[in-house]
């Protein structure tokens, strides 16, 4: 049986105080009986690595290059990301995608050098509304994961995938259980047909994930926990959300 997961995206949020704090809620909310992690801005991983450290809760990077080392100014390598201890590191969130013009093999070849340092890549795919309502959602994530899928071969079974309609993202809209379940459930069959590990990759619905809906979309049978926005900068609303996986 898959173990849950629950990963906190604090986006482009935090201080030293605010940090601490919220750091400190969510340790206090142990023991959980599922997997919890928190990616951070990269400033802020050094903190949260030693506050961390003694604990079962994981943190990570919210980005990753593409490249080992060189010429690339504002770039951070997986190298670097590992020094810290990083477990996961989020690739392809869609407003990478749309505000940094992200392409899908970009996307999955930040993947590949996450994997290539132990990091574990959590790889968004996600449609517009205007795609779903033009009935393209089937297309559009299967070929989002498809490029991650010949990039990676036989190590696609490492990943973790994250769902997450563009459209339910810090609007308040949330895709309903079964609309959620429905596109999990052509991934996980999509990643059926690329390795014998899919049955064990845990796969996460991100967009707009509150404690009162989280337990009911936690519940479906291809949803393994959630990528958490804005409710991961709260103490309570995330520990109420890693409770109800």
């Amino acid at each position: 049986m898959r173990r849950k997961l629950v990963v906190g995206n604090w986006k482009m949020h935090g201080s030293h105080p605010a940090n601490a704090e919220l750091l400190a809620g969510v340790l206090a909310g142990r023991p959980y009986t599922l997997d919890v992690a928190v990616c951070v801005p990269f400033p802020y991983l050094s903190e949260t690595a030693v506050t961390l450290a003694s604990s079962d809760l994981r943190w990570g990077a919210q980005d990753v290059s593409a490249h080992e080392q060189g010429a690339y100014t504002g770039e951070v390598s997986a190298a670097m990301l590992a020094e810290f201890g990083c477990r996961y590191a989020i690739v392809g969130h869609s407003e990478r995608r749309a505000y940094h013009g992200e392409t899908d093999q970009q996307v999955a070849d930040k993947a590949r050098a996450a994997l290539n340092k132990g990091i574990t890549p959590i790889v968004c795919v996600g449609e517009t509304l205007a795609e779903r309502e033009a009935g393209h959602t089937a297309e559009v994530v299967k070929r989002q994961l498809s490029a991650v899928i010949h990039t990676l071969t036989h190590c696609v079974g490492e990943i973790v995938v994250a769902y997450e309609p563009v459209w339910a993202i810090g609007t308040g809209r949330t895709a309903s259980p079964a609309q959620a379940q429905e596109v999990h459930a052509l991934l996980r069959a999509q990643l059926q047909a690329a390795t014998a590990h899919a049955g064990d990759m845990r796969l996460l619905y991100g967009g707009s994930v509150k404690p009162d809906n989280a337990a009911e979309l936690f519940s479906q049978p291809d949803i393994d926990g959630g990528l958490i926005g804005g409710a991961s900068l709260k103490a309570a609303d995330f520990i109420a959300i890693c409770r109800a996986g």
